[in-house]
């Protein structure tokens, strides 16, 4: 079979090290506690106020802020060092309680009292409406007790579960396939980079080329992001000079392509993506979307597409061809492509000694150093914590039929965790099948008696490790041992519990979530509960909208387009990632971003590439690092002035 040649180029993008250290130390443990208690609490707040945390610029300024840190006391950071900063920071920013704050609020809200779901949301979801702690606004009361250790259980699975399947998907995807992943050498790259501005070595480029990304960075964060955000503060309308969040097409071009979405994002952020993607990958994800401009106004025709109508926007649009087609049609594809990574899989067994896969044998010899553990104990955390959660799921929902935790678990979550593996390893693409779980859910009422709402808040199995794939090669690339890695969550866990728990209580205290206080929350808070509550009367009454947009004719329709695709390009030696690009180009999503990934991906190939050679590999991800950092910058800053302002605006009276 035809092998694409990217691929290799990819997988070779960064060499695997043979040295690997831990990184854990006195700095890192200092870093944790830096997160949970400096960061976080900011992130928090932010959401509620404008719905929007920190993101991934936390992680990029915590990494600088300890490197200079380290240079002023004549030290420096290591490159194993820097990466568990990055890591943590992710982890850090998870905030678990401020869920039980959404919980308080919706089991008072308007919207339940509406919808008379009020005496249906079980106590270990929420305190009773009438209960003194909603009065008090406070964590620190007996009938929190249930919810929190229920919340803290599950965090503990959680954070367990990820060294399960995840971590055997990526020995079979990185040690045995052997398949590329191009996302993974953008946080390594990065890493790099600012593990090399406090060295003075002679091959520092990742640094200059992680700068210039900076630099674009914040000049385009201060005009998209700054210049409206600070303008809105003095001025009736802000200044807008690049429409968000893109600019919308889809009215002036009904006529001639009915049903289909159209429009142009002009974040700068996708041209850098579509650099470091695989070229094949976009250019399937473009072969994708011209199908779905071409194949909409004929399934329109047809009445397939019946609930669009003239005059809905991107967002009615999408939501609309999904309901009506895209939802099984996508549910075909991603079996299709599931189908095809196992065979994938069993070819590469077969073949024993094939150049540039792996063996079976691979799975039980891991590389020396790298910290692994016995493939068996990865199955065995799986296990263990699949039949944890089946067990607390039978323990808080006891009439719902037990057969579904059960497939949940060790039928679903492995499918769609292989598929995602494969889809983040060859294209760089997470994949998630819509609307199973609402609609196993709905067919557990419509057919197995079930009546209820304790199921929406239960932790069902239903869990996708594919991403969990891209960290372990992040971890690898950058000559992490797992064991630093395990260290690190061991003592990053508590501190995010207790900063969490803390804060929540604080800004609870402050004032009513939602409230004035909390504009964001305010002002959406409603609407999302009324959109959350209204599915889940559909296990009351047993019967949904969402149940009859599933059509098993689309799903087979699906299944059979994406295999025969993959037969007649396997066939005519073409790239393969064209498949799988594809699969994100058929009207699954808004398509505006594309384009500009589409501009990105030309431009590497036929321009930087013939300029710079082999090294614009290495050159795309690190300036996509520096450009994110740049952007999360810029975010942080019109945070900081737009939060400051209204509090003495606030003052003022």
């Amino acid at each position: 079979m035809y092998e694409d040649k990217e691929l290799q180029e990819y997988r070779d993008l960064l060499k695997t090290p043979d040295h690997f250290e831990e990184g854990f130390d006195w700095k890192t443990f200092v870093g944790a506690i830096f997160i949970g208690f400096l960061m976080m609490p900011g992130s928090m707040y932010l959401q509620l106020v404008i719905g929007t945390g920190i993101g991934p610029a936390a992680r990029w300024v915590t990494i600088i802020l300890f490197a200079e840190l380290a240079k002023r006391s004549y030290s420096q950071l290591k490159q194993q060092e820097i990466f568990l900063l990055y890591y943590m920071a992710g982890a850090a920013l998870a905030t678990p309680f401020q869920g039980l704050l959404w919980n308080q609020y919706l089991v008072q809200s308007d919207a339940a009292r509406m919808l008379g779901l009020t005496e249906f949301i079980p106590t270990w979801v929420a305190p009773a409406p009438d209960s003194a702690s909603l009065v008090e606004r406070t964590f620190f009361h007996r009938d929190w007790l249930i919810p929190i250790l229920l919340l803290v259980g599950t965090q503990i699975i959680q954070r367990i579960d990820q060294f399960g399947l995840g971590y055997v998907f990526y020995r079979i995807t990185s040690d045995v396939e052997k398949l590329p992943f191009p996302m993974a050498p953008v946080a390594a790259l990065g890493t790099m980079a600012l593990a090399e501005s406090t060295e003075d070595k002679a091959k520092s480029w990742k640094w200059r080329i992680f700068s210039i990304g900076g630099v674009i960075g914040l000049i385009f964060g201060g005009i998209y992001v700054l210049l409206p955000t600070v303008s809105g503060l003095f001025l009736m309308e802000p200044i807008r000079l690049i429409p968000i969040p893109w600019v919308e097409l889809t009215g002036h071009t009904e006529e001639m392509l009915p049903a289909v979405a159209t429009g142009i994002q002009f974040d700068l952020g996708l041209v850098f993506i579509g650099m470091v993607l695989p070229f094949w990958a976009v250019m399937g994800g473009l072969v994708g979307l011209v199908i779905t401009f071409i194949a909409n106004p004929i399934l329109y025709q047809h009445g397939i597409l019946n609930r669009w109508h003239p005059g809905m926007g991107t967002v009615d649009t999408v939501f609309a061809n999904n309901f009506d087609f895209y939802l099984s049609f996508g549910i075909g594809l991603g079996l299709a492509i599931a189908l095809i990574g196992v065979w994938h899989v069993i070819r590469s067994f077969g073949q024993g000694g094939a150049s540039q896969r792996g063996t079976l044998k691979d799975l039980f010899r891991p590389p020396p150093g790298r910290g692994d553990f016995n493939f068996w104990i990865g199955v065995g955390i799986y296990v263990f914590s699949t039949v944890s959660y089946v067990i607390l799921c039978v323990w808080l929902v006891p009439n719902f039929p037990v057969a579904f935790f059960l497939a949940y678990g060790f039928i679903y979550t492995p499918v769609v965790s292989y598929i995602t593996a494969r889809m983040e390893g060859i294209a760089g693409q997470f994949v998630s099948l819509p609307l199973v779980r609402e609609a196993s859910f709905i067919a557990g009422a419509k057919y197995f008696g079930y009546q209820g709402i304790e199921i929406w808040y239960a932790p069902i199995p239903i869990h996708n490790y594919g991403e969990a794939t891209v960290k372990f090669r992040e971890i690898e690339l950058t000559g992490t041992s797992i064991r630093g890695i395990i260290k690190s969550e061991i003592v990053v866990f508590p501190v995010v519990m207790v900063a969490s728990l803390l804060f929540s209580q604080f800004i609870w205290r402050l004032a009513p979530i939602p409230s004035s206080a909390y504009p964001y929350a305010q002002e959406l808070w409603h609407l999302q509960a009324l959109n959350t509550l209204l599915m889940q009367t559909s296990t009351l009454e047993g019967n949904s909208l969402f149940y009859q947009a599933l059509n098993w004719v689309y799903v087979l329709g699906g299944i059979g387009l994406g295999v025969v695709t993959y037969g007649v390009l396997t066939l005519f030696g073409l790239p393969i990632m064209l498949v799988y690009g594809m699969v994100r180009g058929l009207g699954q999503s808004t398509p505006h971003g594309l384009i500009l990934e589409v501009v990105g991906a030309l431009l590497g190939r036929y321009f930087f590439l013939k300029r710079y050679g082999a090294m614009w590999r290495q050159y795309a991800p690190v300036l996509l690092a520096g450009f994110s950092c740049g952007m999360g910058l810029t975010g942080m800053f019109a945070m900081g002035v737009t939060l400051i302002l209204k509090s003495l605006g606030r003052l003022a009276y």
